[in-house]
């Protein structure tokens, strides 16, 4: 084992690599690097570069969002918002993104891990030769914030070290990385236990009992002993860095990180007691439910896919995509799911989030928002970066949100439908909105479209899609029916059930008894699961039976499912998409085909790491994750297979 002596050589003598010149472009007090560049390790055996996606644990504050590792290192973290530019980002470049670690410099040292019940508050318990101790690791719910304003006034990352059995030896290794890696910040010492890290539009306070020190390629180091019972502390506060020299020193930093400790837990704790979880629910289903809670953006009510951008579908290759934004359709499932479990707040909030971003007008209306509300999206590819175990390219943005995708008009009346159900009232100004939505799914059902899955090979007459405006204009007729709502209605019927015969004429293959992906094609397409799902056919429905057997048949892949089987104008591979086997379940419980739905629900179980969080595809050769993480619409689509599985019990 090597010892903290030598450790701490290895710290100080860790210079920028051969390969990187010395030479670098000032940027008010911080540096923009125009090559690769070496951050210093963090423990006495370097951490493999790139860990599995299943090593990682992910926090939040719903505004806020990190991803740990199993040894207690912070490789993705974005703050003040889900989608802000990382501050640590090793994650997508080993060398330049940036972390944040805390752990034993034995390097015999195991871990555990497991978030406190009830809460996205992670404890890590490490076991080395010298003893045992445990690291925490939250983002710090603000009291000042309140359940009605849901504006959060500081954005704090806590970190706590606790002693348990021994003195155990720790290191610590502290390298902002800001802008995706590309800005390396200003770190300055303001005061005993106080520092600061300022570069472009970001800037970081760190308030520490640790013995934090500056040194070499602009990082923060310590060497420490922790002891049974002993508590230390690390605190990282966003801040713009117009504001950072104005700050104040903690007076009493154990008392207000311990104080922030207990707000937080309680928080979380309060409201996973809110949850209506029948007596059979699994607990993947309220970690599920906290993770879709987690992935909110409290501040707007926007619900974004997942935490990450560019964790690739197949590693090594390009379809590596930005989810940190909020898309309708995944969106709306989520609300769908958390209402189910007696979460009516989050379903109201995010339909006025919907009805603010388009500006009230379905004309304005598209497939995804920025967390604030904002349309446009631009996609740019980050070439300085690497990319995750070298899939490249690196994208932040999304182009897809220029897309058209017609079945985001279903969902919207989807969620309406089932708002006025529970008997919440839809106003006037709703109802204008609505109908709106169903007149645009009026005129627009006969035009291809890019479907469910964001093709980028050309629009298609998509099944999905038109079975979807088919569902806005059935449930847009029902409201207006049953509360005397204005409408053309005579001219919805006749529009809607030119949809199912266009629809079961042409989106249909009559020699097998099949529905298909498309009308100008035979391939298969998971998505077809979701008809029964809005009414388009009874679960039981004969077609639907035949499809779901195909589908098992044809899109299976050791007991997962693919997406589809047509060609999709994007080059590289791609693993088997989880949601679309969660799908499967709820076809197969419906069905009554109890067995059947059980082996592929608990195939899919397996495929959450230990913590219980999902990724949005998986290699089942490999046994790996795949794609952003942890991703919404698999924990969505969790919940409601699980229910499926009950009510059909």
């Amino acid at each position: 084992m090597m010892q903290l002596a030598q450790w701490w050589q290895v710290i100080r003598e860790n210079k920028a690599s051969p390969d990187c010149p010395k030479r670098r472009v000032a940027v008010h007090g911080t540096q923009r690097l125009p090559c690769r560049q070496h951050v210093p390790n963090t423990m006495n055996q370097p951490q493999q570069p790139y860990p599995p996606i299943a090593d990682y644990a992910f926090i939040s504050d719903c505004h806020c969002t990190a991803l740990i590792s199993r040894s207690g290192s912070v490789d993705w973290c974005c703050m003040p918002r889900i989608d802000s530019d990382s501050c640590f980002g090793r994650l997508l470049d080993w060398q330049r993104g940036g972390y944040c670690a805390i752990g034993p410099v034995d390097g015999e040292t195991t871990s555990g891990r497991r978030y406190l019940p009830g809460t996205m508050i992670l404890k890590t318990n490490f076991h080395s030769a010298q003893g045992e101790c445990r690291l925490f690791d939250f983002f710090s719910m603000d009291p000042k914030a309140g359940e009605q304003t849901h504006y959060q006034t500081r954005y704090d990352f806590v970190r706590i070290v606790e002693g348990i059995s021994g003195d155990v030896d720790m290191g610590a290794m502290i390298c902002p990385r800001f802008d995706y890696g590309e800005i390396i910040p200003g770190i300055r010492q303001v005061a005993p236990g106080l520092f600061t890290a300022i570069g472009s539009d970001t800037g970081l306070v760190l308030h520490t009992d640790m013995p934090l020190e500056m040194v070499e390629n602009h990082a923060l180091a310590a060497s420490f002993s922790i002891h049974p019972g002993q508590r230390l502390r690390l605190l990282m506060h966003f801040e713009a860095p117009e504001r950072i020299d104005h700050i104040a020193l903690h007076t009493n930093l154990p008392a207000d990180v311990d104080n922030s400790f207990r707000y937080t837990r309680d928080w979380w704790q309060r409201w996973s007691e809110r949850m209506r979880t029948p007596k059979q629910a699994d607990i993947h289903v309220r970690r599920s439910a906290l993770v879709l809670k987690a992935l909110t953006y409290e501040r707007t009510g926007a619900i974004v896919a997942a935490s990450t951008t560019s964790l690739p579908e197949w590693p090594g290759e390009g379809r590596n995509w930005d989810y940190r934004f909020s898309w309708v359709r995944d969106s709306v499932f989520t609300v769908r799911a958390l209402y189910e479990l007696g979460y009516e707040d989050e379903a109201e909030r995010f339909m006025k989030f919907i009805q603010r971003a388009s500006a009230g007008s379905a004309a304005q209306l598209q497939i995804m928002y920025g967390v604030d509300g904002k349309r446009r999206l631009s996609e740019v590819e980050l070439e300085w970066l690497e990319g995750y175990r070298q899939s490249r390219p690196v994208r932040v943005g999304n182009f897809a949100a220029k897309q058209n995708q017609f079945d985001i008009y279903g969902e919207i009346l989807e969620m309406a439908s089932v708002w006025d159900s529970s008997g919440h009232p839809i106003d006037a100004q709703y109802w204008n909105f609505l109908a709106d939505v169903v007149d645009t799914a009026c005129h627009k059902w006969q035009s291809r479209d890019y479907g469910i899955w964001e093709f980028r090979g050309g629009p298609h007459h998509y099944v999905h899609s038109k079975a979807m405006c088919w569902g806005a204009l059935a449930r847009g007729i029902a409201l207006a029916q049953k509360h005397g709502f204005s409408a053309p209605i005579a001219d919805w019927q006749k529009t809607r059930d030119q949809i199912r015969d266009a629809i079961e004429h042409e989106g249909y293959d009559a020699k097998r008894g099949i529905f298909v992906q498309a009308f100008e094609n035979r391939y298969l397409d998971a998505a077809l699961l979701l008809l029964p799902r809005i009414g388009f056919v009874p679960y039981d429905d004969p077609r639907m039976t035949r499809t779901t057997e195909a589908i098992c048949g044809e899109l299976d892949h050791d007991g997962l499912l693919a997406r589809y089987n047509s060609p999709d104008g994007l080059p590289g591979r791609e693993g088997v998409f989880l949601p679309c086997t969660f799908w499967l379940v709820s076809c197969l419980a419906y069905q009554e085909r109890t067995d059947a739905a059980w082996e592929y629900y608990r195939r899919a179980l397996r495929c959450a790491n230990d913590l219980g969080l999902f990724s949005e595809e998986f290699d089942p050769k490999a046994r790996q994750m795949l794609g952003n993480f942890p991703q919404g619409l698999t924990h969505v689509s969790q919940i409601m297979a699980r229910l499926a599985l009950m009510k059909t019990k």
